[in-house]
């Protein structure tokens, strides 16, 4: 059970490759969802689509909980080896629970401009946390991405040690190291050049301002102001906040210096085009956006206590930013970087290999033999 299953959200690949891995290898495989990639189809065994009315995810979700409680019960009647797997506090079922984040440790940053919309952002982080608690805790096995989750896991639900297993996100082979051909393609369908660095945002904008874009544009004013500056910055991402980010590029006469592309299906040619990707989030219990653009062999800035930063080597500890609201680092580690830029593709290279080599294939397999050996 999980919201969708295909290419088009980090989670989402995710969801898919484990489906994809147990039906290749003859696994009998229902999912309940709200989307899904069309070659599924003829791959598993049964899909129910579950509809989110008017487009409500809070509405959808109740829909998505009652219907997996209903596919779920009809398997384990029927067979006493049926696993099901949930994505967090998504579906209460004790059984498997893959834990992609955790809304306890999630502080809200940033303020809905509206009083009706910070109400319902108050409401929807209640529920959302006391749903978690409750799941959770019934979960017999917890599926952690990270050890940052794993220990938000212990130390925020008091979730037994013994029923977590940290299983990292695999390399997806769409995001691999990049050859010359494929980042002139990739700086072609930009409208770019190679002589001017680029550096890349990947996140979404809503009304929160977890993924950091806020921090990273006032530090963007910052080194526009430089004569010297001769970095653009391309920003993929969509969102209910988009439209008023865009107004605020071009109000600040950058529009020239950041691309706004919005949702986007291509942000492997992003990053085949960027020399560097900034991630200044408040939580995140991985950060796939950063594991693909190392995957890549560019750098990546993330704050430190994302999850993904625990796999940087300490030689890499200038990527690592100690104060996700300090634009002022910020702009002074971005400028380090453009420097160096040879310096940094370099010294991340080894990383990038390390996390190449941990495939989606891998990640599902390490899922399915814990799940195995389960009693």
């Amino acid at each position: 059970m999980a919201g969708g299953f295909h290419r088009n959200g980090g989670m989402d690949r995710l969801n898919l490759a484990l489906a994809d891995y147990l039906a290749d290898r003859g696994r009998s495989v229902h999912l309940v969802c709200y989307s899904f990639n069309p070659e599924l189809e003829n791959k598993v065994t049964s899909i129910k689509l579950v509809q989110r009315p008017r487009g409500s995810f809070r509405l959808g979700g109740l829909l998505l909980a009652r219907e997996g409680r209903r596919v779920a019960g009809l398997l384990q009647r029927g067979s006493c080896g049926a696993r099901v797997v949930v994505n967090g506090g998504n579906c209460d079922w004790p059984d498997i629970n893959w834990v992609h984040c955790v809304h306890h440790a999630w502080k809200r940053s940033g303020q809905p401009s509206r009083s009706s919309f910070r109400l319902r952002d108050k409401l929807s982080r209640w529920l959302f946390c006391r749903r978690e608690r409750i799941v959770l805790g019934k979960a017999q096995v917890l599926i952690a991405n990270s050890q940052r989750t794993r220990k938000d896991l212990e130390n925020l639900l008091q979730i037994d040690p013994e029923r977590i297993h940290v299983v990292y996100p695999g390399a997806d082979t769409d995001f691999r190291q990049t050859s010359m051909r494929r980042r002139e393609a990739a700086l072609a369908w930009l409208g770019r050049n190679e002589r001017r660095p680029l550096v890349a945002f990947v996140g979404a904008f809503g009304e929160d301002s977890n993924k950091g874009f806020n921090v990273l544009f006032s530090a963007w004013v910052k080194l526009c102001d430089r004569r010297d500056w001769d970095v653009d910055l391309v920003v993929a991402g969509g969102g209910r906040a988009l439209e008023s980010w865009r107004h605020r590029v071009v109000t600040a006469g950058l529009d020239r210096r950041i691309t706004m592309l919005g949702f986007t299906n291509r942000v492997p040619d992003v990053l085949a085009a960027a020399d560097l990707l900034v991630s200044p989030v408040r939580y995140e219990s991985y950060g796939l956006n950063v594991h693909e653009a190392l995957c890549t062999g560019i750098p990546a800035m993330v704050t430190k206590t994302a999850g993904v930063a625990e796999r940087y080597p300490t030689a890499l500890g200038d990527l690592l930013l100690n104060d996700p609201d300090d634009a002022d680092d910020l702009a002074a580690r971005i400028f380090r970087w453009r420097t160096a830029i040879p310096y940094w593709k370099e010294n991340v290279t080894p990383l990038a290999r390390e996390l190449s080599c941990h495939t989606l294939t891998d990640m599902a397999g390490r899922i399915v033999a814990i799940a195995d050996g389960m009693n």
